[in-house]
């Protein structure tokens, strides 16, 4: 029996879309039938036919404002926003190198992109009854490496927090709310971190790869999540299949987290 996802004709946003989990979602939700805006701030090498690319530096309350003129302009009320955007590039050094501006760098991407998506596309589902939201936080939330990504924890902690709020708001009025948090993805930032760190310590990608494992106390699955994992996830979570659920957190971290 196939399992039928019903979502040809369904309208989405993705964001953070050039590379990566976003990227991995933009193929995923073309690929059931869905029309999708695919936005970031550098545009892809390739995407799916029929995805339309909007530029849009989403860290800025203008570029949030541009792009949801342009999805309203195509598409009117949108059915799906899948808020990916996220990222650290936070240095080293634990708490005391976190200046103002690198705290506020981190939660602008973070955790006011998500916000600010959501309080300018949201009305307009509220009006129609209907639509989901996926925000994509991290299990850092509650595994936080302090090293180097205090703030990028504490913001992701925030975009969880306010997801739940937001979910208890607008569930009654028509609108599912559901949070993704993977651990670690294999996405290309990733796998350069992996090359560097075997390039510095003399060993192979492989042996790399586990030096990350080992720094998250270990995956016990034994590798990182794929993109295509995490999107394959989102991809029913925004379906009609998962109608009822809304306000929960969807752990995909192969086990890292070793609490319950």
């Amino acid at each position: 029996m196939s399992f039928e996802l019903s979502l040809t004709g369904r309208r989405a946003l993705v964001t953070g879309s050039s590379k990566g989990i976003g990227l991995a979602v933009v193929k995923a939700l073309s690929a059931a039938g869905v029309d999708v805006i695919a936005a970031a701030r550098s545009a892809p090498e390739q995407l799916p036919e029929g995805v339309r690319f909007v530029a849009a530096d989403l860290t800025q309350a203008d570029g949030c404002a541009a792009l949801a003129q342009a999805v309203t302009e195509r598409f009117g009320v949108l059915d799906i926003l899948v808020n990916v955007l996220g990222g650290s590039s936070a240095p080293s050094g634990g708490f005391a190198v976190l200046d103002d501006d690198q705290w506020f760098r981190e939660l602008n991407l973070n955790l006011m992109s998500a916000v600010r998506m959501d309080r300018a596309l949201l009305p307009a589902m509220i009006e129609r009854g209907s639509g989901v939201i996926i925000h994509v936080t991290s299990i850092q939330r509650e595994l936080p490496l302090p090293e180097a990504t205090t703030a990028y924890a504490a913001a992701k902690a925030a975009l969880s927090t306010y997801s739940k709020c937001l979910s208890k708001e607008v569930t009654p009025k028509g609108i599912r709310v559901v949070r993704v948090s993977p651990g670690w993805v294999e996405t290309e930032a990733s796998v350069a971190l992996a090359e560097r760190l075997a390039e510095q310590t003399g060993v192979d990608y492989e042996g790399g790869r586990q030096i990350i494992m080992n720094s998250l106390g270990g995956i016990p699955l034994g590798r990182p999540a794929k993109p295509e994992e995490v999107a394959d996830l989102i991809t029913f979570l925004v379906s009609p299949r998962a109608a009822s659920i809304t306000g929960t957190e969807y752990v995909i971290d192969g086990g890292t987290v070793p609490t319950v």
